[in-house]
């Protein structure tokens, strides 16, 4: 019997997804535990097997196509085995069955029927049509994981005129309370969701439109379940005359001065570009707009006065040079612009940034650290055999100690409580070529300087190679990003929740620096610590970089 295999949940994030490249194709045969895919979720791209034997019949998700979750991905089955129904999405009733409702005696009589239908007829909704100009404002989805909002508040009440852009309500989200602001003009006529009250994403919010229309029909047609039809165009016989078109497009910016000769000019910006194109002085026309200005026809109709030839005005070369308009130089060149499908990673890290940095309340902390001490060190342990430590691998194990000593830090944020973290599991943003990923070092107070170094070459390597599970992106308590081998002297982080802090590392840079009262030849690094100020106070974050300091200044002490 033929079986359907969806797009699978490869990930705790992952919504939809796209298939890179298919490792059967229709006809094969596919054994149970065979590869049926690649498919690229927001994490990784991942080997997806069968757990199904049989034939692949039919592929749903093409190469480089995405899909929900969940979404047709394939059929498996016998071999010439008949699928219409599971592509139509479930088997119609049988013949028999059919055969066998249409052969059950009748008892009605025919006035019964007649009243019964009668009766169906008047119990059908009632189709409504919108009425012109009226727009029904549904609840919005406002969070990737918003299935229903709450209105905390009306900003607007029944009878009030709204413009675009007005806030009409603060409605709670699963994360947030935020405002909603209004994308139409008009009267607010009716509100369909009362504050306090709560209800599902698309229900009827508010309806805008005209002051005095009728909306009642609107309102009963969406409780029950009959939505109201958008109202026929019809075409009009008034079509815009070109001198209307000219008119709409010349006052594009009806406040737009240019000025040339000394003058000030009131010009459209299309009759501007008209007159540069003809290299016309467009102090020489006279404009025939609201207050002079110049419109597009002005500038098409201007005539050039001619000089009667009969007697011919004498201008010296000087007067000739000026007064003779010059043609503005237009670089000749190809429009290029290339479009680039996002992936799911890109798709997904665009959603949690912006989520995280406008839910989370950012401030940042900056020091400087002396960091002559660590190359010292660095020097003296990568002088053993087998060994290599990076500055980003002592950063990441000073981290850890001091999250330990400051758990705070160590945090995250939940609506009811705050989550103290007892153990360390740091994240290291490594950089790959659709954007950036999160693995995570578990327990990395534990490790030693050379085992947090194997570690994160062992991730960083596999990130780059789309080779990380997604479990391994999973967990992280804390994160370090560091671009000083970009030369970045100095950076912030979007916090990469739900952590309460990130560590943005910069680059160690020569500088002179004053010590015991004297100018000599210092290496430093700056640190910024972004925090989230719902879990980090600033005294907090601040001794929590002190101690930060003081294990990179005495590498000495991580060892202890």
């Amino acid at each position: 019997m033929a079986t359907k295999i969806t797009m699978p949940r490869l990930s705790d994030t992952m919504t939809e997804g796209t298939v890179a490249t298919w490792l059967k194709k229709v006809g094969d045969k596919v054994q149970e535990g065979d590869i049926l895919a690649e498919i690229e979720t927001d994490k990784a791209t991942m080997e997806f097997e069968s757990f199904n034997s049989g034939t692949l019949l039919h592929i749903g998700i093409n190469e480089g196509e995405s899909a929900p979750v969940d979404s047709l991905l394939a059929i498996i089955g016998e071999e010439g085995e008949d699928i219409s129904s599971l592509l139509k999405g479930g088997d119609d009733k049988s013949k028999d069955e059919t055969s066998k409702e249409a052969e059950k005696p009748s008892d009605s009589k025919p006035e019964d029927d007649k009243k019964e239908e009668d009766k169906s007829e008047d119990q059908k909704p009632k189709s409504t049509e919108l009425p012109k100009d009226v727009v029904v404002v549904t609840m919005p989805r406002l969070s990737d994981t918003m299935t229903e909002g709450t209105v905390a508040t009306w900003l607007k009440k029944v009878g009030d005129k709204v413009q675009e852009g007005d806030i009409l309500a603060e409605i709670e989200t699963d994360k947030a309370t935020m405002e909603f602001e209004s994308f139409n003009a008009g009267t607010l006529l009716a509100i369909g969701i009362e504050e306090g009250q709560s209800a599902p994403i698309d229900s009827v919010l508010a309806i805008i439109g005209p002051e005095g229309t009728d909306v009642t029909g609107v309102i009963e047609g969406y409780k029950s379940g009959n939505k109201p039809s958008e109202p026929k165009q019809e075409k009009s016989s008034d079509e815009p005359t070109q001198e209307a078109k000219d008119s709409k497009e010349d006052s594009a910016d009806d406040h737009e001065e240019v000025s040339q000769d000394g003058k000030r000019v009131f010009i459209s910006p299309l009759a501007r570009k008209i007159a540069q194109e003809k290299g016309i002085n467009i102090s020489k026309i006279k404009g025939s707009g609201e207050n002079g200005r110049i419109v597009k026809s002005d500038v098409e109709n201007y005539k050039e006065e001619k000089v009667d030839a009969a007697q011919p005005e004498k201008k010296s070369d000087e007067q000739q040079a000026t007064q003779t308009p010059v043609k503005p130089f237009v670089p000749a060149g190809e429009m290029h612009t290339e479009e680039i499908k996002n992936s799911q990673m890109r798709k997904t890290i665009a959603r949690r940034l912006s989520e995280s940095k406008f839910t989370a309340p950012h401030y940042y902390l900056t020091i400087e650290v002396d960091m002559t001490g660590a190359i010292l060190s660095r020097g003296i342990i990568n002088a053993l055999p087998e060994t290599k430590v990076s500055f980003n691998d002592m950063v990441i194990k000073a981290c850890a100690m001091a999250l330990k000593k400051h758990p705070k830090v160590n945090s995250q944020w939940k609506d009811d409580a705050t989550l103290i973290h007892h153990h360390v599991h740091m994240g290291v943003a490594v950089a790959v070529e659709d954007g950036l990923v999160v693995p995570v070092l578990k327990f990395a107070d534990q490790l030693s300087l050379t085992q947090i170094g194997a570690g994160v070459r062992d991730v960083a390597a596999r990130a780059k190679t789309k080779k990380l599970q997604p479990a391994e992106m999973e967990g992280s308590t804390f994160t370090v990003s560091n671009l000083g081998m970009f030369g970045i002297s100095e950076f912030t982080s979007i916090i990469n929740q739900p952590n309460s802090a990130i560590l943005s590392v910069g680059a160690i840079e020569e500088k002179p620096v004053v010590k015991d009262g004297q100018i000599v030849v210092g290496n430093t690094m700056k640190v910024t610590l972004a925090c989230d100020h719902r879990t980090v106070d600033g005294a907090t974050g601040a001794q929590f970089l002190q101690t930060l300091r003081q294990y990179l200044e005495n590498p000495v002490t991580m060892l202890a």
